[in-house]
């Protein structure tokens, strides 16, 4: 280590200082709870992201927004995040203070409909000083035509002088160490391998430096009363800030315009930066919005014929399924058309470890990917979930994957959008929903059968092939032989055994898979796929539904059972901290997925004997799934689930502390309320509603006042859903308010999907993604 001697800095631009001790604690990354995330619309040319389309040169930057701060902003491919935060810093006559910590944020949308519906993610970011002393007013986007982002920030002075501060934390290349970067009047720079940076002004800055983050404090180089820094880091590298004075303030306000460019080299992001703030702020504005005979947010926001309808089946005319619109679009790469990951944020970012990289949720997870397909094609996208279909054969098992040496057709955990491996759990569910997918746009008249034929060899066969025989399979550490229907994973990733939920879709893919194989010409494939379904189908009670529970009557769906008896009482792992339980004293509403695709009727007995031991509110806390919530202003409750009683997939209630904090599970995390499972069980309702025939308009409008109402006030001032919800249980350091978004990841892409899909529904009167060919077989 070598040291580094601070200096103070006021009315020169930089001055170079000896090297300072480097950063002993890990750096991290920033707040999941996003209330913004945003990049441009960009068309694709013949299904692909190609330059020189109808909205020109492709832009690859995608930016966060929480606490009223710039967070995570990622350029090159998706998940490559470059930035953790930049805030604005204020130096008062009663001290220093920064946004975040010392101020009070608001998040708007800039360019509105008339009705005061989104039309683009440009957001305007107010942040309030708690002691009145300063407001600041961000506004945020990206050039669509360059790998930039623009910034207009406007600074009030409330009560006396102010002297402002830019404050970025690069992570460069997707880590929190190993940058360089220098300081100057004209830019701000940084850079790790090829990924650079350039941050610069319409105007020189009045003092600019670069630092080493030391204890991951920000703030360090101002606390002096000057500006502490130097001016390179030269040759050094490791975790740095950088810092730029703006002008003295007396009074007023003052505005300024700034671009942050990205390039493969300083060149190529300095030019960005600069032809962005040449281009200026209108003009830019004006085509990420698409105004006029530009092409940008509002002509995606045209294409989607059924948008018009969704809008209608809301309950807050519009502005939730407008903004879903956006944000599932906006979580696709711009390199691999058709990659839709689960969400711009890395959960409970503020205590991950960003010295090594770090996808977060910012990756491909087939389930999740089909929930935003399928919403998108709510939508009337044609497009969006056509390249999500053909891109799918990137993330499968074949005697080509690197490093396989088992059986093939599977689909991965979890990868990078490139289709780089990062999770390799087999999770049944994952394999059966591509075929589900390619089923439905077949259906819909999208996907031609030609194209369809051609993919039933290519991805289709095999996937289904994996279903019904399983085997051995040889990625990275998995060499575990799979034994349909009990899969080695279900849908949260912790558990092997057999899942309603997961079994309901493996069926269904079965299914569909039989009708796909017949277009084929593949009457043997087809047969076997629907015997294989038939048989697991004639299971599901035997394997999953125990008579001898401790809840309620004793009679309800498991969660999830080890082996074939579920009246034994059998332990199930324990995962997140918490205990290892009895498999009948661990219950969730998976088993709702067997109505939603067609394998169960909504009044099936097993189905109906299962919803007190999911909704009762008796239990304790630890085994408690349902809480219901009400919102100040709004009359009546509305309900939501955890993901199963016994969850530690969240804080700790005894301390507040995030979720595995240095990889260490505790004993008192806590799985909070998710947004979905409300929309889970308004497909259900639907579904029940719908048995003899189309569901009434009252019936309807109770599902829409009760369950698409709550997915509405779960969501935040920027219209984001989280995945998890405060429940009220337990320490509450951040004091959040019982059904507000938590740290662990905001916003969920399948939040909204499902939010988008049961509009889809309830303006249908029946449920989106109910198989018919499935229900035609077991739910008659």
């Amino acid at each position: 280590m070598r040291c580094l001697k601070m200096l103070a800095l006021s009315s020169v631009a930089a001055i170079v200082l000896a090297p300072a001790a480097r950063a002993e604690s890990p750096t991290t990354w920033a707040y999941a709870a996003k209330t913004g995330v945003g990049a441009s619309y960009e068309a694709y040319v013949n299904g692909a992201y190609k330059d020189g389309g109808p909205t020109g040169a492709v832009s690859k930057v995608w930016f966060s927004i929480a606490d009223g701060t710039l967070t995570e902003t990622m350029y090159g491919l998706i998940h490559e995040a470059q930035i953790k935060q930049l805030r604005v810093a204020v130096r008062t006559a009663s001290g220093l203070a920064v946004e975040g910590a010392d101020t009070t944020p608001r998040t708007e949308y800039l360019h509105l409909d008339a009705a005061g519906r989104p039309l683009s993610p440009a957001y305007k970011v107010t942040t309030t000083d708690k002691k009145g002393r300063f407001e600041i007013e961000k506004r945020i986007f990206t050039d669509p035509d360059r790998n930039a982002l623009f910034l207009r920030v406007t600074v009030r002075a409330l009560k006396g002088p102010v002297t402002p501060f830019l404050v970025l934390e690069p992570h460069m290349a997707n880590t929190g160490g190993g940058d360089a970067g220098s300081a100057g009047p004209a830019a701000l720079t940084a850079n790790e391998a090829k990924a650079f940076l350039s941050l610069k002004g319409a105007h020189p800055f009045v003092a600019a430096t670069v630092s080493d983050l030391v204890d991951n404090d920000a703030l360090r180089p101002l606390k002096d009363g000057g500006l502490a820094g130097q001016a390179s880091t030269g040759q050094r590298r490791g975790a740095i800030v950088l810092a730029a004075q703006l002008p003295d303030q007396a009074s007023g306000e003052a505005t300024y315009d700034f671009a942050i460019g990205f390039g493969g080299d300083g060149a190529a992001a300095e030019r960005a930066a600069s032809a962005t703030l040449k281009t200026g702020y209108d003009e830019v504005l004006a085509r990420y919005n698409g105004e006029g005979d530009r092409v940008g947010w509002e002509d995606y926001l045209a294409s989607l014929t059924e948008l018009p309808r969704l809008r209608e089946a809301s309950e807050d005319g519009g502005k939730l399924v407008q903004a879903s619109a956006l944000m599932l679009k906006v979580q696709e790469d711009r390199t691999y058309a058709g990659a839709l990951i689960a969400s711009l944020s890395n959960p409970w970012g503020d205590t991950v470890d960003a010295s090594k990289p770090s996808t977060g949720y910012k990756a491909v997870w087939p389930r999740d990917f089909y929930q935003c397909a399928m919403a998108l094609a709510a939508l009337g996208d044609r497009q969006t979930p056509l390249a999500a279909f053909r891109y799918l054969p990137q993330v499968q098992v074949k005697a080509t994957t690197p490093g396989n040496t088992g059986v093939g057709g599977w689909f991965l955990q979890k990868t990078w959008v490139d289709g780089t491996t990062e999770w390799v759990g087999v999770q049944l569910d994952q394999t059966a929903m591509p075929i589900m997918l390619g089923w439905k746009l077949w259906k819909l008249g999208w996907l031609p059968e030609a194209d369809l034929k051609a993919y039933y060899g290519r991805m289709i066969k095999p996937a289904a092939d994996f279903l019904v025989d399983g085997g051995k399979v040889g990625v990275g550490w998995n060499h575990e032989t799979i034994r349909p229907p009990f899969t080695q994973q279900e849908r949260w990733e912790e558990q092997g055994g057999y899942s309603p939920s997961t079994t309901a879709a493996t069926i269904a893919g079965l299914v569909t898979a039989g009708d796909i194989a017949e277009l084929a010409g593949d009457a043997a494939g087809a047969a076997r796929y629907r015997k294989t379904a038939d048989a697991y189908s004639a299971k599901v009670e035997a394997r999953m539904f125990t008579t001898k529970g401790p809840f309620g009557d004793g009679r309800y769906f498991l969660r999830l059972n080890k082996n074939e008896d579920p009246n034994d009482h059998g332990l199930i792992d324990a995962a997140n901290g918490q205990v290892a339980p009895p498999e009948d004293q661990v219950v969730d509403g998976g088993f709702l997925e067997l109505v939603r695709y067609g394998v169960r009727r909504a009044d099936d007995a097993h189905i109906v004997a299962s919803l007190p031991e999911l909704d009762d509110a008796g239990r304790p806390d630890l085994y408690r799934v349902r809480y219901d919530f009400s919102f100040p202003g709004v009359a009546g409750t509305f309900p939501g689930w955890r993901r199963y009683d016994v969850d530690g997939y969240g804080e700790d209630a005894r301390t507040g502390a995030n979720y595995g904090i240095g990889g260490r599970m505790a004993a008192g995390q806590r799985g909070r309320v998710w947004p979905i499972f409300t929309g889970e069980r308004g497909h259900y309702e639907l579904a029940l509603a719908g048995l003899k025939g189309k569901p009434s308009a009252a019936a309807i409008q109770a599902i829409r006042d009760r369950y698409v109402k709550a997915m509405e006030l779960f969501a935040n001032d920027g219209l984001l859903i989280p995945e998890q919800v405060f429940d009220g249980v337990g320490a509450n350091p951040r004091s959040y308010v019982r059904g507000e978004g938590t740290d662990s990841a905001t916003p969920l892409a399948w939040s909204h999907a499902e939010y988008v899909k049961l509009l889809r529904s309830v303006s249908d009167g029946q449920v989106w993604d109910r198989y018919a060919p499935v229900a035609a077989r077991y739910a008659k």
